[in-house]
């Protein structure tokens, strides 16, 4: 991970630091017209794309730093404002007050985006600046800013839905295959099997990023909730015919760009695919998804204690037919996933796995939220937990990150809203009476 660069051995050359000072000077005051200032940018951001990773890190510092606000005249028009309050010019003292806080590092930022591939050189900026804010609090506020101007610019208005096919330019189906985060991509056999006609598979494109896929969601084209990942991605299993499926299985939801991490547009996508779906399949009248939990295991390693109550009515059965001593023995066997193939030991591991998904889902938290990242995006959406899915995924990252759970999240169009004022205003888990009842087990 980067550093902040010594300022006793600067990763950029004197000289070089000083030509960057005074064209990103000559950037924030705006000299010369529109085509000197494009012309500025896009040097200015092929200097960027040249720079090795301590260079750039340097480069973000330099505008962070000496681009901010100007702290005297912000005082100055702040002490102006005050004066102001309640007589005919506080509202001319207002503007004054927010130009001068404004920064000169919006005004740089805004011209990165004038030039050709500018919106797609600040997002993948911004991905660059995530990498080096953990180590390097002094970046902050040019993150805050930055994302700000993407949120902006990738206003859900502005972005365009498209079905994407195996028709689609090959150029395209390998981004699919490169950003797929959820199940992995194996081979174009298997990428063609996600494109068949009982799937569909949609993305969000930006007007100046055509060739980029901002989010995109796979769906399957099934009848009742599938409870297999497995089986969904199966290569060899038979075409469908989409027409007599009643569900709609949102398996796999991947956003695309680092550089756009806090930009939220996921739920519109998940909107408007349902209204396509239910404009072309008349027949679909569920739509759900089967989900990984990927920080179940990790959250039981840090809470040993619910792990072991959870396993504890079956823990007896389970030294008795299979030799587990206690709980901490089945922790470090649960990973591995060879237990699967046992089919008594499985029975007998399936009620503890399904009480500790549940109990996971519905009392872990991150702040006043749940704390898994899924759970978050679908409940935040209005959808409800629906059903835990014993041995869902059998990969070994299923095994890995979740013991094979998966969950059902079920969003049923006519709750949505309710269920979204709920969550955002009190927190509120939404799940079914089975799931809360294994949560408290």
């Amino acid at each position: 991970m980067a550093t902040a660069p010594s300022k006793s051995s600067p990763a950029l050359p004197t000289k070089q630091l000083a030509r960057l000072r005074e064209q990103l000077k000559e950037c924030a005051a705006g000299l010369g017209g529109e085509v000197s200032a494009r012309t500025r940018a896009a040097q200015l951001a092929e200097t960027y794309l040249g720079l090795s990773d301590a260079g750039r890190h340097e480069f973000l510092r330099l505008i962070a730093l000496e681009f901010g606000p100007d702290p005297k005249r912000v005082a100055t028009a702040h002490a102006a404002y005050q004066q102001a309050v309640g007589t005919p010019g506080q509202w001319d003292a207002e503007a004054a007050l927010r130009g001068a806080m404004r920064s000169s590092r919006i005004r740089i930022l805004t011209q990165f985006n004038a030039i050709p591939q500018g919106v797609k050189f600040l997002v993948d900026l911004r991905a660059d600046l995530l990498r080096y804010l953990d180590k390097d609090a002094d970046l902050k506020a040019l993150d805050r800013e930055l994302e700000n101007r993407l949120t902006s610019w990738f206003d859900v208005g502005f972005l365009e839905i498209s079905r994407l096919t195996w028709q689609a330019p090959a150029a395209l189906l390998e981004k699919l295959i490169q950003y797929e985060a959820v199940h992995e991509i194996r081979s174009w056999k298997d990428l063609k099997n996600r494109l068949d006609s009982d799937r569909r598979c949609y993305a969000f494109f930006h007007p100046r990023m055509p060739a980029e896929p901002l989010i995109f969601v796979e769906v399957a084209l099934v009848n009742k909730l599938s409870d297999s990942v497995q089986h969904l991605l199966d290569e060899d299993a038979p075409t469908a015919d989409p027409h007599r499926a009643d569900t709609a299985i949102f398996y796999s939801i991947s956003n695309t760009q680092v550089g756009l991490r806090g930009v939220s547009f996921g739920n519109f996508l998940l909107k408007r695919v349902i209204e396509d779906l239910q404009r072309d399949f008349p027949r679909l009248k569920t739509f759900a998804t089967l989900s990984p939990l990927p920080t179940l295991r990790l959250w039981a390693d840090r809470n040993p204690d619910i792990f072991a109550a959870c396993f504890a009515p079956d823990l007896a059965k389970l030294a008795k037919q299979a030799g587990i001593a206690d709980a901490e023995a089945l922790r470090a066997l649960l990973p591995k996933g060879e237990w699967a193939e046992d089919a008594r030991l499985a029975r007998l591991i399936e009620p503890g796995l399904i009480r500790l998904a549940a109990r996971y889902l519905v009392t872990a938290k991150s702040g006043e939220k749940p704390l898994d990242p899924v759970a978050r995006f679908h409940l935040g959406n209005g959808a409800r937990i629906e059903r835990l899915n014993f041995l869902a995924d059998t990969a070994p990252k299923g095994f890995k990150q979740s013991y094979g759970m998966m969950v059902n999240y079920l969003y049923e169009p006519g709750d949505l809203e309710e269920n979204v004022e709920a969550f955002m205003r009190e927190g509120r888990v939404v799940a079914v009476a089975a799931v809360r009842h294994a949560a408290k087990g």
